[in-house]
Protein backbone atom coordinates (compact mmCIF):
# COMPACT_ATOMS: atom_id res chain seq x y z
CA UNK A 1 0.00 0.00 0.00
CA UNK A 2 1.18 3.40 -1.13
CA UNK A 3 1.33 6.26 1.62
CA UNK A 4 0.95 9.59 1.17
CA UNK A 5 1.90 12.36 4.25
CA UNK A 6 -0.24 15.27 3.73
CA UNK A 7 0.99 18.70 5.07
CA UNK A 8 -2.69 20.73 6.34
CA UNK A 9 -1.86 24.28 7.18
CA UNK A 10 -5.29 25.09 8.23
CA UNK A 11 -7.80 23.28 10.92
CA UNK A 12 -8.93 21.16 8.39
CA UNK A 13 -10.01 19.80 4.86
CA UNK A 14 -13.00 18.37 3.66
CA UNK A 15 -12.27 14.55 2.56
CA UNK A 16 -13.64 15.20 -1.12
CA UNK A 17 -10.61 18.07 -1.55
CA UNK A 18 -7.85 16.39 -0.56
CA UNK A 19 -8.36 13.17 -2.53
CA UNK A 20 -7.81 16.04 -5.10
CA UNK A 21 -5.01 17.38 -4.10
CA UNK A 22 -3.11 14.38 -3.32
CA UNK A 23 -4.33 13.01 -6.79
CA UNK A 24 -6.64 9.95 -6.24
CA UNK A 25 -9.54 11.96 -8.01
CA UNK A 26 -9.29 14.73 -10.70
CA UNK A 27 -11.87 17.40 -8.83
CA UNK A 28 -13.97 17.68 -5.72
CA UNK A 29 -16.22 16.14 -7.35
CA UNK A 30 -15.02 13.14 -8.44
CA UNK A 31 -13.50 13.04 -4.31
CA UNK A 32 -17.41 12.72 -3.65
CA UNK A 33 -18.20 10.28 -5.72
CA UNK A 34 -15.64 7.87 -4.65
CA UNK A 35 -16.73 9.01 -0.66
CA UNK A 36 -20.15 7.89 -2.24
CA UNK A 37 -19.13 4.35 -4.01
CA UNK A 38 -17.83 3.80 -0.67
CA UNK A 39 -14.27 3.92 -1.47
CA UNK A 40 -12.94 6.08 1.22
CA UNK A 41 -12.21 5.06 4.89
CA UNK A 42 -10.97 7.18 7.49
CA UNK A 43 -8.89 6.09 10.56
CA UNK A 44 -9.93 2.52 9.66
CA UNK A 45 -13.78 3.04 9.29
CA UNK A 46 -15.81 3.05 5.84
CA UNK A 47 -16.50 7.31 5.11
CA UNK A 48 -20.21 8.03 3.94
CA UNK A 49 -19.52 12.04 4.49
CA UNK A 50 -18.60 13.72 1.46
CA UNK A 51 -17.11 16.52 3.11
CA UNK A 52 -16.16 14.77 6.09
CA UNK A 53 -13.47 17.23 7.93
CA UNK A 54 -10.18 16.08 7.98
CA UNK A 55 -8.04 17.14 10.59
CA UNK A 56 -3.95 16.39 11.70
CA UNK A 57 -3.67 12.92 12.76
CA UNK A 58 -6.26 11.29 10.76
CA UNK A 59 -5.33 8.49 7.99
CA UNK A 60 -7.57 8.36 5.21
CA UNK A 61 -7.48 4.73 2.80
CA UNK A 62 -8.38 4.99 -0.69
CA UNK A 63 -8.27 2.17 -2.80
CA UNK A 64 -4.63 0.78 -2.54
CA UNK A 65 -3.05 4.52 -0.88
CA UNK A 66 -3.05 5.37 2.54
CA UNK A 67 -2.84 9.29 3.09
CA UNK A 68 -1.46 10.61 6.67
CA UNK A 69 -3.01 13.92 7.26
CA UNK A 70 0.01 16.16 9.62
CA UNK A 71 0.26 19.45 10.74
CA UNK A 72 2.00 21.62 8.21
CA UNK A 73 5.14 23.96 9.98
CA UNK A 74 4.49 27.42 10.01
CA UNK A 75 6.64 30.14 8.73
CA UNK A 76 7.37 30.86 12.05
CA UNK A 77 8.00 27.28 12.84
CA UNK A 78 11.27 27.25 10.49
CA UNK A 79 12.72 30.98 10.94
CA UNK A 80 15.84 30.07 12.94
CA UNK A 81 17.37 33.67 12.67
Amino acid sequence: MAQIEFPLRDEYIEVNNLLKLVGLAGSGGQGKHLVACGEVRVDGKPESRKTAKIRPGQVVECFDTRILVVAAQSDNDSESE
